[in-house]
This record gives C-alpha cells, structure tokens and sequence, in this order.
C-alpha cells in the first residue's frame, strides 16, 4: 500500500500521535507511508518509524491555498502513486477530497473532534470530515455525533479508538533516572507533597482554571498537594498570565507549576501521584486518560464526551462534573485519602481496562483493515 495521510502540523496532540502510529503500521505491512504537513517537533518521530514527510502550507485555511494544495496533492499522488488519501483536519482535508476528485486515489477521513457548527457554513465546512469512503470516528461518542450531525451511513462509518503505545506507557520500561530528571527540570523541591498532573496545552477548555480553583479549595492535609500543568501556551500567553495570577490570588501559587511541553510523559505520570484532565468542552476520545490508566496512575476525567469510554467511574477512576469545581476537590480528596489495598486494586482495574479496549496495535490493526476494505471494494 501506499498511504498518504494529511495533518496540518505535527507537534503534539492525539490527532498527530495517531499519524505516526498509522505510518508506523503501513511501513511495517511492506508499504509506504507519506505524510503531507508542515511539520514539527514528531518529525524525527516519524522518521523514526518510516514515515516520509512532504512538506505543504496545510495549515492555511486561505482559499487560494487550499486550491494551491489540491494542485501540489494531485503531482504528488500522481507521482507516488498514492492508493490512499487519509485526511485528518478540516482545511486540508478539502484539498485532499479535490485531489482525489480528480485522480484515482481514494479518500478516506477521521474525524477528530465535534468541530462545533454555529452556522450553515460552518457545517458545510466541517462536512468534508464525513465526505471519506470511510468516516472513522475516534470514539462512540464522536460517533454519534457524526451520525446526528451528518447522517453517515453505518457502511461509511467505522469506530477505531485512539489507541496507547503499551509498551511506552509502562510502569516497568521507566528507569527511575528519567524520573529524577524531570524532577530537577521542573524544579519541584517539595519531593514528598502529592503530585496532580493535568496533561495538555493551556488553553480554557483544558480546565486548568477548574484545577487551580479546586487546589485551592482542598481541605487542609499532612502534606499540600501539588498541581502541574504540563503544556505549553502555542502563543496564549496571556491565558498563561491568568493561571499565575489566579494562582497567587487564591494563595496557591507556590504549588502552581507550569513546567510547559513535556517530551517523556511517561516519566511525567510516574512523577505524578493523580492524574487530572477536567475539560470543560467534551474530549473527542480522553487519550491523556488511558494513558494515565496504562501507566499505572488514576484519573479524575470530566464527566462528558469520550472520556466516559475510558474512565470507569469508581472503578478505574472518577468522573466528575464538567466546570464543577467543588465536585473536582473533593474527588481529589477522595483519590488522596484511598488505603494503599484500595488504590492497588483500582490501579490494576485501570490497567487492565486499558490494555484490552485501547491499544495502538489494536488501533493500527483495525485502521489497516480500514484500508484493505476500501482499496477491495473498487478492484
């Protein structure tokens, strides 16, 4: 097969770690696996794996370079004789679609997010996300969507679940000297207070805000916890300004640390004592989650979206309120206060629900079918 799989950038989130686990599995089926992007920080990833990036402004959401992409998309699929255009963002998935328009590749989409339609055009927008011959959705929950939204036939529509790499997201394959190193990188001097992670770019939806507000509002304990946002500010800086000065005006700001992207977050959740991921809008899938879940570590999620696939609430984690602050505190208490017999149970509980639903093998199995079925069903 060659595969050619569409994304604007590749720097760091769900939609991009699935590129390179979909090339991943392509070249190591025997085919090729190109990516057309404007690059990023996953480029030496995605070499690493076999990938071959082509670079194009796919980012852009001006017209004439949406129409300049179909052109550049056509010679290129032309040229490497691509049996497969994979699209996964909004603007370059219609050059994509044109471009397969006019040449005998096929177009397939995943739709990442619920992309929200406040208008006609926006939804006609949007639209071309569930224009593939296959629409793979990343959880039942965007699913759904899809179906309410545009009314994709179940024969066009597929579910394959972002998947976690469970042999990076394991307990055992993180020596304790990559641990030590964030550590001191983070600078966090206080090595016995409890540690809450929240995982993701700063940005309002994330819930950061909710997590500075229920730091603040966590009875009194032995030893404070700690809250550490990891992610970085992509230009929001003055939303970056906000956290610090919530976090001082709510006298919290000596436990508030902003450590920015993190690189090996595998070592990030074994520094971490609870995981958080408190989105106020709905996650597509939660993959911050199941991470979480195989790297040993419980999560307290928000109780919509995706994130109710992955969490299990009161099994293999907690699921709150979205935007409640006091229901967030006081599940943090509770995770905080579990006897050790407890937390062992509910770890394992979480690992094991993890490694059975939500593997990359699994996800990269289900999306190479995905291909096999398209390029069969058009001998």
């Amino acid at each position: 097969m060659i595969i050619l799989q569409v994304i604007p950038e590749l720097e760091a989130g769900g939609a991009e770690r699935t590129t390179l686990e979909v090339a991943e599995a392509v070249v190591e089926a025997g085919g090729r696996a190109l990516v057309v992007s404007e690059g990023g920080r996953l480029e030496p990833e995605l070499a690493a794996v076999g990938g071959e990036l082509i670079r194009l402004p796919v980012a852009s959401k001006n017209p004439l370079t949406l129409w300049s992409n179909m052109r550049a998309l056509i010679e290129i699929i032309r040229r490497e004789r691509v049996q497969i255009v994979h699209a996964r963002s909004r603007a370059p998935a219609w050059s994509a679609k044109w471009a397969c328009d006019r040449t005998e590749a096929h177009f397939v989409t995943t739709y990442h997010g619920t992309y929200n339609a406040r208008s006609g055009l926006k939804r006609r927008y949007n639209s071309v996300m569930a224009a593939g011959e296959r629409v793979i959705a990343n959880s039942s929950f965007i699913a759904d969507h899809v179906r309410r939204e545009h009314g994709v036939p179940e024969d066009r529509l597929v579910v394959i679940p972002r998947g976690v790499d469970l042999d990076r997201f394991d307990m055992a394959a993180v020596p304790a000297s990559r641990v030590e190193a964030l550590f001191r990188a983070w600078r966090l001097d206080v090595a016995e207070a409890p540690r809450l992670l929240l995982p993701g770019r700063l940005t309002g939806w994330k819930g950061q805000r909710e997590a500075i507000r229920a730091l603040a509002a966590l009875p009194a304990m032995e030893s404070a916890p700690h809250l550490l946002l990891v992610g970085d500010a992509q230009g929001r800086e003055a939303y970056a300004a906000e956290l610090d000065e919530l976090a001082r005006e709510l006298d919290v700001a000596d436990r508030v640390h902003r450590v920015g992207h993190c690189t090996d977050m595998p070592a990030a959740f074994a520094l971490s004592d609870l995981v958080l991921t408190p989105s106020v809008e709905p996650e597509a899938f939660g993959r911050t989650a199941a991470e979480a879940g195989a790297m040993g570590r419980l999560v307290i999620a928000a109780d919509h979206g995706g994130a109710r696939e992955v969490v299990r609430d009161g099994e293999t984690g907690w699921r709150v309120r979205p935007g409640d602050v006091d229901a967030l505190s006081a599940a943090i208490a509770t995770a905080l206060s579990l006897g050790a017999e407890q937390r062992a149970d509910m770890v394992m509980a979480a690992r094991d629900y993890i490694t059975t639903h939500f593997s990359a093998r699994a996800l990269q199995a289900s999306t190479l079918r995905v291909y096999h079925e398209v390029l069969n069903s058009h001998p």
